[in-house]
Protein backbone atom coordinates (compact mmCIF):
# COMPACT_ATOMS: atom_id res chain seq x y z
CA UNK A 1 0.00 0.00 0.00
CA UNK A 2 1.40 3.42 -0.98
CA UNK A 3 0.10 6.83 0.99
CA UNK A 4 -0.73 9.68 -1.44
CA UNK A 5 -1.57 13.18 -0.48
CA UNK A 6 -4.28 15.13 -2.73
CA UNK A 7 -3.60 18.68 -2.38
CA UNK A 8 -7.78 19.70 -4.31
CA UNK A 9 -8.78 22.38 -5.68
CA UNK A 10 -12.41 23.91 -5.18
CA UNK A 11 -13.19 22.46 -1.94
CA UNK A 12 -14.83 25.35 0.61
CA UNK A 13 -16.75 23.49 2.88
CA UNK A 14 -18.17 20.19 4.99
CA UNK A 15 -20.33 19.19 1.43
CA UNK A 16 -17.52 19.73 -0.61
CA UNK A 17 -15.21 17.14 2.09
CA UNK A 18 -18.46 14.52 1.99
CA UNK A 19 -18.90 14.57 -1.51
CA UNK A 20 -15.16 14.08 -2.47
CA UNK A 21 -14.62 11.19 0.43
CA UNK A 22 -18.05 9.48 -0.99
CA UNK A 23 -16.20 9.78 -4.67
CA UNK A 24 -13.14 8.47 -3.39
CA UNK A 25 -14.53 5.66 -1.50
CA UNK A 26 -16.27 4.04 -4.35
CA UNK A 27 -13.12 2.88 -5.65
CA UNK A 28 -11.33 -0.56 -5.00
CA UNK A 29 -7.83 -0.26 -3.81
CA UNK A 30 -8.76 2.67 -1.79
CA UNK A 31 -8.50 3.34 1.49
CA UNK A 32 -9.66 7.03 2.40
CA UNK A 33 -7.53 7.93 5.56
CA UNK A 34 -8.56 11.84 5.80
CA UNK A 35 -10.39 14.47 3.52
CA UNK A 36 -10.20 18.08 4.84
CA UNK A 37 -10.81 21.11 2.89
CA UNK A 38 -8.00 21.27 0.05
CA UNK A 39 -6.92 17.73 0.57
CA UNK A 40 -6.96 14.00 0.92
CA UNK A 41 -4.93 11.14 2.25
CA UNK A 42 -5.59 8.20 0.77
CA UNK A 43 -3.73 4.30 0.70
CA UNK A 44 -3.87 2.64 -2.49
CA UNK A 45 -2.89 -0.56 -3.65
CA UNK A 46 -0.95 0.24 -6.50
CA UNK A 47 -2.22 -3.11 -8.52
CA UNK A 48 -5.64 -1.69 -8.20
CA UNK A 49 -5.91 1.59 -9.09
CA UNK A 50 -3.82 4.62 -10.72
CA UNK A 51 -3.22 8.38 -9.70
CA UNK A 52 -5.06 9.63 -12.67
CA UNK A 53 -7.98 7.36 -11.97
CA UNK A 54 -8.10 8.92 -7.71
CA UNK A 55 -8.00 12.69 -10.09
CA UNK A 56 -11.24 11.42 -12.32
CA UNK A 57 -13.07 10.49 -8.90
CA UNK A 58 -12.11 13.69 -7.73
CA UNK A 59 -13.36 15.16 -10.68
CA UNK A 60 -16.72 13.57 -10.60
CA UNK A 61 -17.34 14.82 -7.21
CA UNK A 62 -16.59 18.43 -8.92
CA UNK A 63 -13.65 19.17 -7.91
CA UNK A 64 -9.46 18.95 -9.00
CA UNK A 65 -7.04 17.48 -7.82
CA UNK A 66 -3.67 19.90 -8.42
CA UNK A 67 0.22 18.84 -8.60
Amino acid sequence: MKILDLKIEGMSCGHCVMAVKKELGKLNGVTVESVEVGKARVQIDETAITPERLAKAVEEAGYRVVA
